[in-house]
């Protein structure tokens, strides 16, 4: 059989980059050289594009990549059959590639914006449309697709930052009117917990709101809801499936950017603590806000599920989840049957299924 050629893109200009980086590792890792040649190229966080010229993936993580003797400067161009292109010297090489795996989190990377270069250039790429990234990286338009499908989802307050900026006290009354203490204050568009706090009283909340429009112009306040976090992944194109269910235990006041990626607070229980009946409403729900956003290829979903109720709650979704060798999303379908390798090919048989731009 024929070796696909695939791109795998890694860091980005995005509060992201670092966990892009142990993601990538962890797929390049996984991904088996026997069935394809890998090109890894890396944005770096002033936007330059390199081809890694390494081949060991340890360098990514501690950033020392960028200064391997065997990088070439990079880039894909948007003009159809071009692909890849490096420089050296006075001289382009261009290489065809089959398929882009971007590993890339957040901003410019999960937004939208790569996968509309992917599709300027027609190339195939695993993930999500242009639509569906864009509304799924956006918490506002996430919160109003969802909504019209009639999934149950935490009551949210918008706040922006022009209105902390000129009318603070107005924002923050408004904020008080509709929830009791505590709430969660999150930036629209950003992952991995990234600009998120909970606040458990007035100057709390205003801090939180300052810390959060640093990142992004729009911010959400939304109710404390009280009940397990719990984590769905869904693989798959016009039938999407979703995986057994895992919850994940903070060990700390909520799972932050910290908490996930820094220190070794949580927990991650899989299968997830929770009756059948429930996992089983986790699992529809799931799809149905994949479906209801236009999702394909592969997104995490997740929820709260009540301590004592049971009451499913729709949280968020995230249509590039991490790729780590600790991440939800790979542990999900390793307990569901799906090895990390395996998984890694169905979903580049899904990309190339799909053909966006072709």
């Amino acid at each position: 059989m024929k070796k696909r050629n695939v791109c795998v893109l890694f860091g980005g200009v995005s509060p992201e980059h670092e966990v892009s980086l142990r993601s990538a590792e962890s797929v390049l890792n996984h991904l088996d050289q026997e069935k394809y040649n890998l090109y890894p190229v890396g944005i770096t966080k002033e936007g330059n594009w390199i081809l890694f010229g390494g081949k060991d993936y340890s360098e990514l993580p501690t950033g020392s990549w960028r200064d391997h003797p065997g990088n070439r400067n990079a880039a894909i161009s948007p003009i159809r059959g071009q692909g890849l292109l490096s420089f050296e010297g006075d001289h382009v090489v261009r290489e065809r590639i089959d398929v882009v795996f971007p590993v890339l989190h957040g901003e410019n990377g999960e937004d939208g914006s790569v996968q509309g270069l992917l599709q300027l250039a027609g190339i195939p790429f695993v993930g999500c449309h242009v639509a569906a990234s864009a509304a799924c990286m956006d918490k506002c338009l996430t919160k109003l697709i969802a909504g019209m499908t009639g999934v149950r989802q935490a009551d949210w307050e918008l706040v922006t930052r022009e209105q902390l900026r000129k009318h603070p006290e107005e924002a923050l009354d408004r904020v008080e009117s509709r929830f009791s203490y505590p709430v969660f204050v999150k930036p629209a568009g950003t992952g991995s917990s990234v600009g998120v706090s909970k606040a458990r009283g007035r100057e709390a909340l205003l801090a939180a709101l300052e810390n959060a429009v640093r990142f992004d112009s729009k911010v959400l306040v939304e109710e404390f809801i009280r009940g397990r976090e719990v984590e769905v992944a869904v693989l798959g194109n016009n039938t999407p499936a979703a995986s057994i269910c895992g919850e994940i235990d903070a060990g700390a006041e909520f799972y932050d950017y910290e908490t996930k990626y820094l220190t070794d607070t949580s927990t991650l229980y899989i299968p997830a603590r929770i009756s059948e009946d429930a996992a089983e409403e986790v699992r529809q729900t799931a799809v149905r806000v994949y479906q209801a956003m236009g999702c394909s290829g592969l997104a995490r979903v997740d929820f709260f599920v009540g301590f004592d109720d049971e009451r499913v709650v729709f949280n968020e979704i995230n249509t590039l989840p991490g790729f780590t060798s600790i991440s939800m999303y790979p542990k999900l379908f390793e307990a569901s049957g799906i090895p990390y390798s395996e998984l890694l090919d169905r979903l580049i048989a899904l990309a190339l299924e799909a053909r966006y731009g072709a």
